[in-house]
């Protein structure tokens, strides 16, 4: 049955998924992509749409995956099912907080795991790269940026439209104040502009 299938799969994700929605991209990807739920393409849109509405990106892609593969049940299935995991666990956390906030293990615990979180966002960003820096053409399938960087034609898959559009708004948040939805739709009228343009 599809409802339960999204609930676990999505309890799943939900629970072992750590470093807040950049660190789950990966998790989500192998588990939704896998299931042929949505393609490499959709799933990076899904990404991008995610970003620019509002709600963590987890909630938003198990509402959108939910929905498409079983309606608004579906997507009430799949949401419940990313969010019950962080409810239960910050319930019982919560009741231990007190006894434990000067516990020296509890920050060696912590110092080793930002790293991992902060490995888990750099893949997550490694793996969107690799799908918008390709031509539409060639990015049906999911695909890390080492397999672009290694496959025999780089060259003649680079979507540099994609890649201006990133280096202009990195150079922008990097070295102004401007705000990241202003940014957005920055991006967005640059991507109508390049696509009747024929250029994108």
């Amino acid at each position: 049955m599809i409802y339960l299938e999204l609930l676990v799969t999505f309890f799943k994700i939900g629970l072992f998924s750590f470093g807040g929605g950049y660190g789950m991209i990966p998790l989500i990807e192998r588990e939704i992509v896998s299931r042929s739920w949505l393609t490499g393409t959709e799933f990076v849109d899904i990404i991008s749409i995610s970003e620019m509405t509002p709600g963590p990106i987890a909630i938003n892609t198990a509402t959108f995956v939910g929905y498409k593969m079983g309606g608004v049940a579906g997507g009430l299935a799949a949401t419940t099912g990313v969010v019950l995991p962080s409810l239960i666990l910050i319930l019982i956390v919560s009741h231990y907080l007190e006894k434990f906030q000067q516990n020296k293990l509890k920050e060696e615990i912590i110092h080793g795991i930002r790293p991992v979180v902060v490995a888990l966002i750099i893949q997550a960003a490694l793996l969107v790269a690799g799908n918008i820096f390709l031509k539409e053409k060639q990015g049906a399938e999911i695909i890390s940026i080492f397999d672009w960087i290694s496959g025999g034609d780089f060259l003649n898959t680079i979507n540099l439209p994609a890649i201006l559009i990133t280096a202009v708004c990195l150079a922008l948040l990097l070295l102004t104040r401007i705000h990241p939805v202003l940014l957005i739709l920055i991006g967005g009228a640059a991507g109508i502009i390049f696509h009747y343009a024929g250029i994108m």
